[in-house]
């Protein structure tokens, strides 16, 4: 068996496309796309963030922001939130295609048009580590992706970053029970 090299990369996969979304000190909704992030507590995400974008500038403001999943049938619009500066195009929430509606429980908004949304509150954000940790303190769902009450990925259809061919791909084809599929290991 041979194996290939790649050195110090940050290649892990799954990673997923969060879209996180802010208002400025007007009210105005911004988006960007990140992959850098992940759960680091049962109410807490971890993201990495440049502290030049937008979205930090408000965050720091609001003390809120929200995640919501990036899907397949929003490919485009997700793609062009990271790509597109707010600070240079201000009409980057209608070019990407996205409305909002306000959070009731933080200041920051939702993405109607992605059905999963977690709601946050900023903990702390070190900009050295450019570190963003962030508390959950709702995740609501739309109901178009919902099966008998409980979340359907096969119609969220979610997307994760490859980071080894920089590309998105489809997460949601079911493999196996987890906590369940050890036990015939034991």
């Amino acid at each position: 068996m041979s194996r290939k090299n790649f050195g110090v990369k940050p290649f892990s996969t799954p990673q997923p496309v969060w879209i996180i979304a802010t208002y400025d000190e007007n009210g105005t909704a911004d988006a960007m796309n990140a992959a850098w992030g992940g759960i680091s507590e049962a109410d807490e995400i971890s993201v990495c963030l440049s502290p030049s974008h937008r979205t930090c500038k408000n965050f720091k403001k609001t003390g809120a922001f929200t995640i919501s999943m990036a899907d397949a049938a929003h490919v485009a619009a997700c793609d062009y939130v990271g790509i597109v500066s707010g600070d240079k195009e201000p009409m980057k929430m209608e070019k990407a295609g996205f409305t909002v509606t306000k959070s009731e429980l933080v200041n920051a908004p939702i993405i109607n048009e992605l059905a999963i949304c977690m709601e946050c509150k900023v903990k702390e954000f070190n900009e050295e580590t450019c570190i963003l940790r962030g508390e959950i303190v709702n995740v609501s769902v739309d109901d178009s992706a919902l099966t008998d009450g409980k979340v359907d990925l096969a119609k969220v259809k979610p997307i994760a970053f490859d980071p080894f061919n920089n590309h998105y791909n489809v997460i949601g084809e079911v493999v196996g029970k987890a906590f369940s599929e050890g036990k015939s290991r034991r």
